[in-house]
């Protein structure tokens, strides 16, 4: 249980370490605010340390800022100078979390407070491990740490070469838990989880070098992702052999010169026949609405009700009734069951075109009505089907044989339900690894980028394929719309930070001027087309771009200084420095393509330059 502790002082834990010889020290909190909080802290106690170590690390820090010059300024220069104590975390400039790596891998800091993040990039060199709480923050609230986050801090607890032994600390904290500690400590390690994702590049690069779905399934299907469900296949087939052999076995034994293919047809018409007899419309209502669930389909007008003097444009189809517009404008939610006629004709469903419908529906309604089918009608074609399966079945079983031969292949089916129940959940697993493809290229191929039919690249597809950017497919659409051909850098560089940003970041609220603004706008139409395809497909919609970026990203490309720059936004520098760098590297994507789009490519390079300056590497 969680102890509801306050959390140890920085000063006191860190003099309780150096009194067991237990330092240099990372410390693991659970926000980055606290990290930068502990380390001033804690420094504070340490002004006691020799003069020595203070101008070894001083001696230290100034010879980095002759290639790093941007450290000098640091707001914790002088905790780590003066106290050897630092934070770590991603919201600090890449140089500064740099040059705490040397002075930690030199020794010379006593400790450094970190994020749980710190533990999976880094090889910090630490006598003790200190772990203050047993859940960490993310960007969905608080979670609890896996054994594998824990294991990867822990195991950062002693130093090559000079410790035999490294060492953990539960310190008490607000989030602490020790049980749960000890628990995941003993723990077996996560299962790896694939990474493996279908994405526009990946699959237009996949078809165009191996020329078919067939062969991108294939590579799909060696991924780390499949490998996980062979075990699952691997017993499915295993079952579906089995029975094979059964099959084989029985025939063999009762001389039925039949194959196992023939069983499983067999098995295939007598479900076929159950189905048919199971779902057969008992009354004239369920003949009705089986006719009615065929025949309703967006386009179409219907009348609402028996009496036929309502109409409606069905625009949108449920399970079990219709969304449509009707005469007076106004939308409709209507049970299939109250639907009376239906006319034949399959309209426009735009909104200019709907009065065009009704129209034509008043004019000549008696001759589109489709006509309504009767019980006896629709028993009989179910009765004719029957027939025709049960002609299919003699012959089938009769091929081979009346009496003996004809048991024995009847006595196979629960064995020819099995195989086909199991190529069933074959197909169906292997199924979710091409799935996430198949439906990337439907998309693909509606805005012109593949040819699904033809299972090929467009000369369109081919240069998007090429392009390394987050959300690659609302870059090319702006592109291919000429979205970016009449920007300035400032501009271009505004609109790829706000597709290179995080969603959920916050920027700060700089004023963005009118122009970009309205250039915003015009790109969120060219997302939601993307969306809305996306959508029908059932790919995952790209999340909303983020106009906080777009504005500190303009403000540093119109020539605001670095400072000025983490002053107006109100950002870590570490994140800034992020966003600019993913920025800068999609516009020199962009700047590659300058056989295809040679306007955007030369905006987007000189964009690159401004964007790619100093602090930013």
């Amino acid at each position: 249980m969680k102890l509801r502790m306050p959390e140890m002082p920085p000063a006191t834990l860190l003099a309780a370490l150096g009194s067991y010889n237990l330092l240099p020290a990372i410390v693991f909190l659970p926000t980055r605010r606290r990290c930068d909080e502990a380390a001033s802290e804690a420094a504070l106690s340490r002004r006691t340390d020799d003069d020595d170590r203070r101008a070894a690390r001083r001696e230290f820090m100034l010879s980095f800022v002759e290639q790093h010059p941007e450290i000098r300024k640091h707001r914790h220069w002088d905790a780590i100078v003066g106290g050897g104590i630092a934070s770590h975390h991603a919201g600090h400039m890449p140089d500064w979390k740099l040059v705490i790596e040397k002075m930690m891998s030199a020794g010379l800091l006593d400790a450094i407070f970190a994020t749980a993040t710190v533990a999976a990039g880094v090889d910090f060199p630490a006598r003790t491990v200190v772990v203050t709480c047993a859940d960490r923050r993310s960007a969905t609230g608080w979670q609890s740490l896996t054994a594998s986050e824990l294991q990867q801090m822990t195991g950062r607890a002693g130093r090559r070469g000079k410790d035999r032994v490294g060492f953990v600390v539960a310190a008490p904290g607000p989030h602490q838990d020790p049980q749960r500690i000890a628990e995941l400590l003993s723990a077996k390690p996560d299962d790896l989880e694939s990474q493996f994702r279908a994405t526009y590049t990946s699959l237009l690069n996949l078809l165009d070098a191996f020329g078919s779905f067939a062969q991108v399934r294939r590579i799909a299907e060696k991924s780390f992702a499949f490998r996980n469900l062979l075990p699952e296949i691997h017993k499915l087939e295993t079952t579906r052999d089995e029975n094979a052999a059964r099959i084989r076995e029985t025939l063999e034994r009762a001389s039925v010169p039949a194959s196992v293919s023939v069983i499983r047809g067999l098995e295939r018409l007598a479900s076929a026949r159950s189905r048919l007899l199971e779902t057969a419309p008992q009354t004239r209502r369920e003949a009705r609405l089986r006719w009615l669930d065929k025949v309703v389909q967006p386009g179409r007008v219907a009348a609402i009700g028996r009496s036929g003097k309502r109409l409606a444009l069905v625009t949108a189809r449920s399970k079990d009734g219709v969304t449509g517009v009707k005469e007076d404008g106004r939308w409709a939610s209507i049970p299939l069951e109250r639907v009376g006629r239906v006319f034949a004709p399959v309209f426009s469903t735009k909104p200019e075109r709907v009065e065009e419908a009704f129209d034509e529906i008043h004019q000549r309604g008696n001759q589109l009505a489709l006509p309504e089918p009767r019980l006896r009608d629709t028993r009989n074609e179910e009765e004719d089907s029957i027939k025709l399966i049960n002609e299919l079945i003699d012959s089938l079983a009769g091929s081979q044989g009346q009496g003996a031969a004809s048991e024995a292949m009847w006595s196979l089916q629960s064995e020819a339900v099995a195989i086909e129940r199991a190529e069933r959940q074959i197909e169906r697993l292997r199924a979710e690894v091409w799935e996430p493809f198949e439906q990337c290229a439907r998309v693909l191929d509606h805005f012109g980028y593949l040819d699904f039919r033809l299972e090929r690249v467009t000369d369109r597809g081919r240069w998007l394929a090429d392009l390394r950017v987050d959300r690659p497919l609302l870059v090319g659409e702006a592109l291919q719309r000429g979205l970016f051909a009449a920007l300035d850098p400032i501009r271009a560089a505004a609109l790829i930070a706000a597709l290179a940003a995080d969603e959920d970041r916050d920027y700060g609220e700089l004023e963005l001027d009118d122009a970009i603004v309205s250039l915003l706008v015009q790109f969120e139409e060219v997302a939601f087309d993307v969306s809305t395809e996306e959508w029908k497909q059932g790919v995952a919609a790209a999340p909303e771009i983020n106009f906080s970026a777009a504005a500190a990203v303009a403000h540093w490309a119109s020539g605001a200084d670095w400072p000025t720059l983490v002053h107006e936004t109100r950002a870590e520098e570490g994140d800034l420095v992020r966003l600019l760098s993913r920025t800068g590297e999609a516009l020199l994507q962009i700047a590659g393509l300058r056989e295809t789009h040679a306007a955007a490519a030369t905006t987007a390079r000189t964009a690159a330059e401004i964007v790619l300056r100093e602090p930013v590497r």
